[in-house]
């Protein structure tokens, strides 16, 4: 008999719900896990059944600008330290594993960070088995009666299953038992040691309302993510120890439904907790772990563990699988466990390690990602495009965010103070999560017919047995037809001796004629017995349908009724969530508008300490500024105060050199002009002079402590000092009866250092054109001495005048020596010396220049 090929009859053209506000959002719970150590620093704490507190660690405000904020998470249900594995299974896994058997979807998850005991929630440990094996558990519980025998179902490889006639699935059970390898009987096997703890399960659970009239098959596969790859765990690869082969990775493909797929991947058969397990566990075993700071076995891959059950009613007799692939359902159950998202400074992961984290984190990134565009468009009404294909542990279970079951998440997190900042993160995604609503998906039709079937059947067949058991009929090995000729065949009366011996008998045939003609009327009279029993039981049947048919219409009427008040309780229940959804909207609102107003109370609380920080650094620098700028002005008025007064000496000197040139030729004309004829002026002695000091100036010296300057006579004072005559060859020679004379002078006509050096005096004979047009002959004199640079200095001392004037009874004056004068001239006599002469000329060795001189000792100004 061919067998019937049938595919999961999942809503094609229901992919979205007719009904889109049948939404439930993202049940998401919270399971914290207790400390390995008893003096560790907690950062958790549960403070009610939905809600825990998160505060930072001591010491970690520090780096936080001094801020410490505790913070409070709300989930669908918290479990804190104590709870128990069932006690978590009652409440999250439960309606997950009753949508199952129901013909629904489910997706459960545990998402969290390393070391969060995540693998220990899905799995569990010996003595205490995890949501994987009491999910198994309650699923054979509750089917384990109602079974279908092996291979009655056969999945395919495009996300279908194909339902088989009796005879082939023997033929294919027959195949399997003449493997080479016999499989051992699922009720004589046994069971790992390694596992057998885990699965031990003394609490029964099962669903208690499951469709009787169904029989049902258990699939399981096994797959992980690792590096972005998707890898079989139950794939048998033959193994080369001379060249092995790596694990081939697998494809994501979509079936006509729209469901996606893993193309290839192995699907076991299995009939109990048992072997489910035990092909769990096979898996397992292959599955990449590694030791890292943070945990010994720490996951390096996602796991997903699914669990399909494929159901199909009984036909109307209740004996065989109903041949009709539009009434086959496939449902399943996916179980994930994520692997930890990590920080590799705090792992210390290199190489493959880190590799591994980095598609850790990536593929966890894309599903907040997801998640967040996601709640974006159902709340704000946008239409992104969600990258469900960005990362192969989306891809994979996208159809379950669009609509196609419930979905549910445990948050597994670590109380301990060094997984602050990441429990932090997860805390604020897992939050996120449960704004996420998922379209309810819709129910299963119904096959149309009559229910209980399969109990009255078994009724009919038990209740036979009995009655041919009390008549001594046959029991085993006989059909319902051989049963019901043997009884008929009872009743007839025996058959006489029929062996004709002679040819003349002429009795054995009369005989049996009359038997014959016997049992003829008597068959007759059974057939119209029979008719009128047939009668009558329809009769019956009849009244019996019509009583059924009165309290069906009875019922019926009554459920009306209810469902009338079920409508509106509904109605009304949808009006007050409808409400709620409101208010916690507007609650919502006014948080985040809260939140809102704090972060910009802080923001701003942030920017005037910035901004009275920045003040009080531009006062002081302006104070710093002013103090230098005070310090700049007092030096400039400092130094232009030397300067003016530096000037004003300058100019002061200059008006009094001018003041006493004139005064000298006052002196000079008032002297002429009161000179007696006949008398020879007296010249005054240099030891009259030493005596009676001349009175200076009253303009400033620019020499501060200078000595008072005495009178000199024209002449040497010193016949023994050695002198440099310089007289430039431009001067013209006098005709005067007086002529200068200078003895052991070298005469030179232009100053050099050889002559500087080896004198001590030097005297200039300087010509210059007088008022009166006559020439004037000034011998400038000075001392020579010697200078730091290693060159010849020339301090000039004082002036000797010789004027020529014409022989109209005029005298000729040779010196400017005068008598002492008047007491009331005394101050306007002589200035200092420094005053008349106060110019030097230094010269470098080896220089072939003249030294430089000046006039009436008239400095240069100096540029300001």
């Amino acid at each position: 008999m061919k067998a019937v090929r049938a595919k999961t009859p999942r809503r094609p053209a229901l992919k979205k719900p007719s009904n889109p506000s049948l939404k439930d959002p993202v049940g998401v719970y919270c399971r914290v896990r207790p400390l390995s150590r008893p003096d560790q620093e907690c950062c958790i704490e549960v403070i009610s059944e939905t809600t825990v507190q998160i505060h930072p660690p001591d010491g970690y405000r520090i780096f936080r600008s001094g801020e410490y904020r505790e913070t409070q998470y709300s989930f669908k249900e918290v479990f804190g330290t104590l709870v128990a594995q069932k006690e978590l299974f009652d409440v999250v896994a439960k309606p997950l594993v009753e949508d199952l058997i129901r013909g629904k979807n489910g997706l459960l998850f545990t998402y969290g960070v390393t070391g969060s005991g995540k693998t220990h929630t899905m799995t569990g440990s010996p003595g205490d088995g995890g949501l994987l094996p009491r999910c198994l558990d309650m699923i054979f519980n509750s089917i384990g009666p109602f079974q279908a025998k092996r291979f009655v179902f056969k999945l395919d490889d495009k996300n279908g299953v194909d339902v088989q006639c009796e005879v082939d699935a023997l033929l294919e059970r027959q195949k399997r038992d003449a493997m080479p390898v016999p499989k051992t009987p699922s009720g004589k096997r046994q069971i790992d040691p390694e596992f057998a703890d885990m699965i031990n399960v003394q609490d029964h659970c099962k669903v208690e309302e499951v469709d009787e009239d169904n029989v049902y098959s258990v699939f399981v596969s096994y797959i992980e993510i690792y590096n972005n790859y998707i890898y079989d765990l139950l794939e048998e690869a033959p193994f080369d120890p001379i060249k092995p082969k790596p694990p081939q990775s697998k494809i994501l493909r979509e079936d006509q439904n729209h469901n996606m797929y893993v193309t290839g991947c192995t699907e076991v058969e299995v009939k109990s907790t048992e072997e489910a397990f035990e092909v769990f566990w096979r898996g397992q075993k292959k599955r990449r772990i590694a030791n890292t700071q943070l945990n010994r076995e720490s996951s390096r891959s996602h796991s997903v563990f699914i669990i399909k059950l494929a159901q199909a009613p009984l036909d109307a007799d209740g004996d065989n699988v109903l041949q009709e692939k539009e009434q086959i359902t496939l449902s399943q159950l996916s179980l994930v466990d994520l692997a930890g998202s990590e920080r590799t400074n705090r792992t210390k992961a290199e190489g493959n390690r880190l590799r591994e984290a980095g598609n850790i984190n990536q593929s966890l990134m894309t599903l907040r990602t997801c998640i967040e565009v996601l709640r974006e468009n159902q709340m704000y009404g946008t239409n992104k495009m969600v990258p469900y294909r960005d990362s192969k542990l989306t891809h994979l279970f996208k159809n379950y965010f669009d609509g196609e079951g419930k979905v549910r998440m445990i948050v597994c997190v670590n109380p301990k103070a060094e997984d602050y900042e990441e429990s932090l993160q997860v805390m604020r995604f897992a939050e996120m999560t449960q704004e996420v609503e998922v379209a309810r998906p819709v129910d299963r039709p119904l096959c149309g017919l009559t229910p209980g079937r399969r109990f009255r059947n078994q009724a009919f067949r038990e209740e036979l047995s009995r009655k041919l058991e009390m008549r001594g009929g046959p029991i085993n090995g006989e059909t319902e037809e051989q049963c019901v000729s043997e009884m008929f065949l009872q009743n007839f009366p025996p058959l006489p001796s029929c062996e004709l011996l002679d040819v003349n008998d002429d009795q054995t045939l009369p005989k049996l004629i009359e038997v014959l003609e016997k049992r003829h009327k008597l068959r007759q009279m059974l057939s119209e017995e029979f008719a009128k029993n047939v009668l009558a039981f329809k009769t019956m049947l009849q009244d019996f349908d019509s009583s059924v048919i009165s309290k069906e219409n009875y019922i019926q009427g009554k459920l009306s009724e209810k469902e009338k008040t079920i409508a509106g309780q509904k109605m009304e229940l949808e009006r007050l969530e409808k409400k709620i959804k409101t208010l916690e909207y507007k609650i919502e609102i006014l948080e985040k508008t809260a939140t809102i107003y704090e972060e910009d109370k802080r923001n701003l609380q942030q920017e005037l300490e910035s901004k009275s920080q920045k003040l009080q650094r531009q006062a002081s620098d302006k104070r710093r500024l002013e103090a230098r700028l005070q310090g700049m002005v007092a030096e400039t008025t400092m130094k232009w105060e030397k300067e003016c007064e530096r000037r004003v000496a300058a100019k002061q000197l200059e008006m009094q050199n001018k003041l006493w040139v004139k005064d000298e030729k006052l002196k000079q004309l008032k002297a002429i002009v009161t000179e007696p004829k006949n008398e020879k002026p007296e010249r005054p002695s240099r030891e009259r002079d030493r005596e009676k000091p001349i009175q200076r100036s009253v303009s400033p010296s620019p020499v501060p402590n200078a000595p008072p300057v005495r009178l000199r006579h024209r002449r040497s004072r010193s016949a023994g000092e050695r002198w440099v005559d310089h007289k430039p060859p431009s001067n013209l020679p006098t005709e005067t009866v007086m002529q200068p004379h200078v003895p052991h002078a070298i005469t030179v006509a232009a100053a050099s250092e050889k002559a500087l050096a080896k004198c001590d005096k030097y005297m200039l004979t300087h010509q210059e054109l007088a008022s009166d047009g006559e020439i004037e002959t000034k011998l400038i004199k000075g001392d020579v001495f010697k200078t730091r640079g290693g060159g010849q200095a020339v301090q000039f001392t004082e002036i000797e005048t010789l004027k020529q004037e014409s022989p109209t009874g005029r005298k000729r004056r040779s010196s400017p020596s005068n008598p002492d004068p008047p007491e009331d001239a005394g101050d306007s006599e002589w200035t200092d010396v420094e005053t008349r002469c106060s110019v030097a000329v230094e010269m470098r060795a080896g220089s072939a220049l003249g030294p430089g001189y000046q006039h009436h000792a008239q400095p240069k100004r100096r540029k300001p």
